[in-house]
């Protein structure tokens, strides 16, 4: 059959979070808020991290970085979700669909490389006391960022051009607030085992190899933290890997529910939660749990706000 003549969906319809029209209101000014303090708590960072020339050392200079990568992550699925609320089609482009889901996995990859470096760098801090500042330099420092940027953006460009190359005849209907590929390839016209397959690999190699490095970070920097002789020294060093962890729990928690466990099975509206949480809330969250605890973060804030 031929592609041209089978391709006859030029939209796609995103359902969202059906619902009453007070129900909708409340969702818009629900998510219409975490969006405004998600920039504001997260654009604070960058700008301190940019402005505060105390804060150009690699553990800030990541930090600030992985909040601008968050103001975009929460770029690519909110403002859309918000417009769609009240949109009576609740349509998408077939070309914006796939951008949207190109942009949104690329991201979400990107902050899985985030985290691994970040522990990286918190594992030299801890561990290698002595070399850290001979190991992470600024240079590496910048190297590393840019890694994550390049492939956190090259992993799924292949994939997901060969995902827009299915035959997508009808239905167009996406029970979801965002184009992801389970929904996606769910609606091809034409079995696509391969490129299910291809996903489910890339997906599941990506999540299970950062979160292990992660994990073994943390394993051995837990080891060499028991080992401080003070109480004073350990807790400052749980401290500043706390937070971090806490990211990492919360964000690999709900990609392995969402994209590495099967989930053909789950309820639409239960994948919306999952994707909801790791996508919106972890964004949300990270200037809360992650960066406003640091004391030299909130002195730099305080100098960037004018805040005596």
């Amino acid at each position: 059959m031929n592609k041209s003549t089978t391709r006859t969906v030029t939209e796609f319809v995103l359902l969202g979070f059906p619902g009453c029209q007070e129900m909708q209101s409340f969702l818009f000014s629900l998510f219409f808020g975490i969006y405004i303090f998600t920039m504001m708590g997260n654009g604070a960072i960058v700008c301190a991290v940019r402005l505060d020339q105390g804060l150009h050392t690699p553990m800030y200079l990541l930090l600030g970085n992985f909040a601008f990568l968050e103001i975009w992550y929460i770029t690519s699925t909110v403002p859309s979700m918000l417009v769609n609320i009240f949109s009576v089609t609740k349509s998408i482009s077939f070309v914006g669909c796939f951008l949207q889901l190109y942009f949104f996995t690329s991201l979400g990859t990107t902050e899985t490389y985030f985290l691994c470096i970040m522990a990286y760098d918190r594992y030299l801090a801890i561990c290698r006391p002595l070399h850290y500042t001979t190991v992470m330099t600024q240079r590496l420092c910048y190297i590393l960022m840019s890694l994550c940027w390049v492939f956190g953006f090259l992993s799924y460009s292949v994939s997901t051009v060969q995902l827009s190359q299915l035959p997508f005849c009808g239905p167009n209907t996406i029970d979801h607030f965002v184009c992801d590929m389970d929904p996606l390839i769910a609606l091809s016209c034409a079995p696509a085992p391969v490129t299910e397959i291809i996903f489910y690999v890339l997906n599941s190699l990506i999540i299970i190899l950062t979160l292990l490095y992660i994990l073994s970070s943390y394993s051995l920097l837990l080891i060499a933290v028991l080992k401080i002789p003070s109480a004073a020294g350990q807790q400052k060093a749980f401290s500043t890997c706390g937070s971090h962890l806490t990211v990492v729990c919360l964000f690999f928690g709900a990609l392995m529910a969402m994209y590495v466990s099967p989930t053909t099975d789950n309820p639409a509206e239960m994948q919306k939660i999952v994707t909801l949480f790791y996508s919106v809330v972890t964004p949300f969250l990270n200037p809360l749990i992650y960066s406003l605890r640091n004391k030299e973060m909130k002195a730099a804030l305080k100098k960037v706000l004018k805040i005596k």
